[in-house]
This record gives C-alpha cells, sequence and structure tokens, in this order.
C-alpha cells in the first residue's frame, strides 16, 4: 500500500512539474519576424490583410494561422508554434503560402 501511494505522490509531482515547464517554455518562445528568412520565403505575414494579393494569388480573405492546420496555439490563443517555423510562434491572425485550411 506505502509503495501504491509513493506512486501516485510521484506520478502527481512529475505531471504537475511537466504542466509548469511547458508553460514556461511556451512564454519563452520567441515571434517569428517578417525579416526572418523562411518568413520571407514563405510570404509569412503577421497581419493576413497585409498579404500581397498579387504575388499570392491563392490567398482568401478569412485565411490565418488560426484557422491553419499546422497551427499549434489553442483557440483565441494570439499565437501559437507553427512546426513550419521551429522554436518561434506566428501570429494568429497571421499567414503564410503554406496555408492549409483547418478541418473540423
Amino acid at each position: 500500500m506505502a509503495d501504491r501511494r509513493e506512486f501516485i505522490r510521484k506520478t502527481s509531482l512529475g505531471a504537475a512539474a511537466a504542466l509548469f515547464v511547458g508553460r514556461v517554455w511556451a512564454a519563452d518562445v520567441p515571434m517569428l519576424k517578417e525579416t526572418d528568412p523562411q518568413a520571407q520565403g514563405l510570404g509569412y505575414k503577421a497581419n493576413a490583410a497585409e498579404v500581397d494579393k498579387v504575388k499570392f494569388a491563392r490567398y482568401a480573405a478569412g485565411q490565418k494561422c488560426a484557422n491553419c492546420s499546422l497551427f499549434q496555439g489553442k483557440a483565441g490563443d494570439a499565437a501559437g508554434v507553427c512546426p513550419l517555423y521551429a522554436g518561434k510562434q506566428v501570429s494568429a491572425n497571421g499567414w503564410c503560402s503554406a496555408y492549409n485550411k483547418k478541418v473540423g
């Protein structure tokens, strides 16, 4: 019985530590800058309204990072991680040419 209590205590502490570290890490992730070479290559704009519609004819009104399948933020987040820009967050209102509509 003591082993079971010890297991539960350690598991609870480990889970709490993982949540804390995850939150601290997310807060430390820098925002992607439009001047970043990869951002420029994919036509990233922090504000989708500023997308060059001539250069990126595939862009359609309403498309933004928040409703892209690659965006890893939660609904309502101002920013979130995108796997295309490892180690950086993108604006939820941003857009790039890799946009892929989130289904569901």
